[in-house]
């Protein structure tokens, strides 16, 4: 008699197809862990159009319940908490990524028989408001573990009384970044600069375009290409229009991820200067650096966040302030006048983040 399948019930703030680092992050552990032999259910919200969300959920090998959007959002919280008690008191169990999941987690903790599992990014851990973050600490000492994915967020919550905790960083699927666009992309500019994700304070684009007075200097024809929605544009063009760099900003929007393989095919450094916000937003990992590295493409990223994690210093890229234009040139230099053995480590470096990999760790963890 073959034998049953352990019942993982993965509840996530985030899930594909709209974008996203928590939803890619769930998607994926969700879909290797179902081939790893786990039965998985993810329960998400609604966040794009039925059709769309019900065209992708039929490809996946998980199984998606999806939380239909609702004007009153408190309809949709106690929805979503019957649905995870309902699939969770008899599943093996429960993972739960993002901030509401982590309270509802702690909500079902004494009613239900599975052994809870939080995942940490960043944000939903930093809060400013002291409130917040005390609700937080407190949900995540009734997990049983905490899987955290960087050493910096594992940083976020050194005074827990819950020391179960393990670091696992984020990873990507190499099939993925395989599906290649078919229209050729030329990106003007030399060198090229990338960064993909949310124009936010976050994301640090303006931090990368406060530098660019001082290093159009040194490369005149220097191009900075930000990929990803425009939440925050105006202010990016304003202050690129005040330093006189406009012409050397380029943003592309929001793109399929076949098109954003081919931005990292034809950019020569992907950068990331994230910033912590005033209310505690903070970049967890930076998993679009390591992406990058698959295509032997160099990353500059910024100290005091989870991208030094991503980041192999000195060998897949380099760490700097965020806030010094001299650091920032000086690695720009040091990568372009090394580039090859850049190159080459960028991508070893790549490798240790394979899902396929990344997997291993997590059900190690998980089961043991």
């Amino acid at each position: 008699m073959p034998k049953e399948k352990k019942h993982i019930v993965l509840l996530t703030s985030e899930f594909p197809p709209l974008p996203g680092g928590i939803g890619n992050h769930a998607y994926n552990l969700g879909e290797y862990l179902q081939q790893s032999g786990y039965k998985v259910s993810v329960i998400a919200d609604q966040r794009d159009t039925k059709e769309n969300e019900v065209k992708f959920d039929s490809k996946l090998q998980s199984k998606v319940y999806r939380v239909a959007l609702k004007r009153s959002r408190y309809l949709m919280y106690l929805k979503r908490i019957w649905l995870c008690f309902k699939l969770s008191r008899s599943a093996d169990y429960l993972i739960c990524s993002g901030k509401f999941p982590l309270w509802i987690g702690a909500i079902l903790k004494p009613i239900i028989s599975s052994k809870t599992i939080a995942v940490i990014h960043g944000t939903e851990v930093n809060f400013s408001n002291l409130k917040l973050k005390r609700s937080i600490n407190y949900s995540l000492n009734r997990f049983d573990k905490i899987i955290a994915v960087s050493s910096y967020t594992k940083s976020l919550v050194k005074d827990l009384k819950n020391k179960n905790i393990t670091v696992i960083p984020n990873g990507f699927s190499v099939s993925k970044l395989e599906d290649k666009y078919c229209d050729n992309l030329e990106l003007v500019g030399h060198p090229k600069l990338l960064t993909v994700g949310n124009v936010t304070e976050r994301k640090g684009q303006a931090n990368v375009i406060k530098h660019l007075p001082t290093l159009k200097k040194k490369y005149p024809d220097i191009q900075y290409h930000c990929v990803g929605f425009k939440t925050q544009v105006d202010a990016c063009i304003d202050l690129a229009k005040s330093l006189n760099v406009l012409e050397h900003v380029t943003f592309h929007g929001h793109v399929t991820h076949q098109q954003l393989n081919s931005f990292y095919e034809n950019t020569d450094i992907c950068v990331m200067l994230s910033e912590t916000t005033k209310t505690g937003d903070v970049e967890g990992f930076g998993i679009a650096l390591i992406e990058a590295n698959h295509y032997g493409v160099p990353t500059i990223g910024a100290i005091g966040c989870g991208i030094e994690d991503a980041v192999s210093n000195g060998k897949s890229g380099l760490l700097v302030d965020g806030h010094d234009s001299k650091a920032f040139l000086g690695a720009l230099t040091t990568i372009l006048e090394n580039k090859l053995t850049f190159e080459k480590e960028a991508k070893s470096w790549s490798v240790f983040h394979h899902w396929q990999y990344i997997i291993k760790r997590y059900i190690d963890f998980i089961d043991s």
